[in-house]
């Protein structure tokens, strides 16, 4: 029997980091883990990063899990078979909601007999939170955005704010027992993924019986489309070779981000997130990230050693038009190339906008 493990969560709420340190804390528990990660695009950072930690990851890429329901499944059976694991843990695009009725309730009716489908998790930034709930008090139109995140939030089974370590230690108390008077249903736990404080009430959240999630999710699926289609989707690969001996690739990555950052900033356009990695080869590489615009970028991995050449691959989600977002990359790149000595040779830009969400299922709790 394979228990899976459903993550869902707005774009920067630390899904993947989440989902990489749950993994690691199962594997010490002594179950075999394997990760899908899921994306509308191809060419993800997040798979990278993973794979540099866990041996079994999968993807699903072109389309949220509801759409691309049975290449889901497809990917939890080969990862059954082939590496014998009995635990896999899945992140749905950060921009995709309505999982209890696409996918949650049709992996139990359809697949129940093979598998534990664990309570749907949302994961959530407590400051990504805040800002959302400064703006509905400050009596503003509730943005489409704004809507597909309660969304979110109404049908998870357990909230879990994660990077308790970004905001004080005061404010926590407030923030959990406001998400727990919001939404009653849930289980609500704090925790923090980059450090691994909390995480086993996260575990613990995982192992109470899911059953079917009692709200039959009223979801407005144009505004659904509207919200994703405010965000341009850059997935962007990048040769990078020295001008002259060797150049620093955190640097190079750092810069690109901060300069996306400024732009952002300038320009009112909200980052969902824009992450990046430059790979040296043999196993090395830096990985950065960003999701707030106007803010520095994090530095999630660091290549220490200089590099005469390297592949980068950029995955940028902003409000704005593909087209602005194709432009203020590549001066970001531009600029990078500049600061560090390297010359840059870029895939064509490859922004777009998600089309409308087509579930392939989607079951009602009395349906399923």
């Amino acid at each position: 029997m394979i228990t899976f493990i459903p993550l869902t969560g707005f774009l920067g709420a630390g899904k993947t980091t989440t989902m990489t340190t749950t993994a690691l804390a199962l594997q010490e528990k002594g179950h075999r883990v394997a990760v899908i990660t899921n994306d509308q695009g191809v060419e993800l950072v997040d798979t990278h990063l993973v794979r540099s930690k866990l041996d079994s990851v999968a993807e699903v890429t072109g389309g949220c899990f509801c759409c691309k329901f049975e290449d889901l499944v497809q990917a939890v059976v080969a990862l059954t078979d082939s590496d014998g694991v009995d635990t896999v843990i899945a992140e749905a695009v950060g921009s995709c909601t309505d999982l209890q009725a696409t996918v949650v309730r049709p992996l139990r009716r359809y697949y129940g007999e093979d598998m534990v489908v664990a309570p749907l998790t949302t994961v959530v930034d407590p400051l990504r939170h805040k800002a959302f709930e400064r703006a509905a008090r400050r009596g503003e139109p509730e943005s489409d955005l704004s809507y597909l995140f309660r969304q979110q939030l109404t049908e998870a089974d357990v909230i879990a704010v994660n990077k308790l370590d970004t905001i004080p230690a005061g404010h926590t108390d407030e923030l959990l027992q406001g998400l727990r008077e919001q939404y009653g249903d849930a289980t609500v736990v704090g925790y923090s993924a980059a450090t691994g404080d909390g995480v086993d009430l996260l575990l613990d959240a995982w192992e109470a019986p899911a059953g079917n999630h009692a709200v039959d999710l009223d979801v407005d699926y144009d505004r659904y489309a509207a919200a994703e289609a405010q965000l341009a989707w850059m997935n962007q690969e990048i040769e990078l070779t020295a001008v002259g001996q060797e150049f620093d690739a955190t640097a190079w990555g750092r810069t690109v981000l901060d300069r996306l950052s400024a732009w952002a900033a300038e320009n009112g356009a909200v980052i969902g997130h824009a992450k990046l990695t430059v790979d040296a080869g043999e196993g090395e590489f830096a990985k950065l990230s960003l999701t707030e615009a106007g803010a520095p970028a994090t530095e999630d991995r660091v290549l220490t050693a200089a590099s005469a050449g390297a592949r980068a691959v950029i995955n940028a989600r902003v409000a704005c038009e593909p087209q602005e977002l194709d432009r203020a990359v590549a001066d970001a790149v531009s600029a990078a190339d500049q600061v560090t000595g390297t010359r840059s040779s870029a895939t064509s830009p490859v922004s777009f906008k998600p089309s409308y969400p087509r579930p392939v299922h989607r079951l009602t709790p009395a349906g399923a």
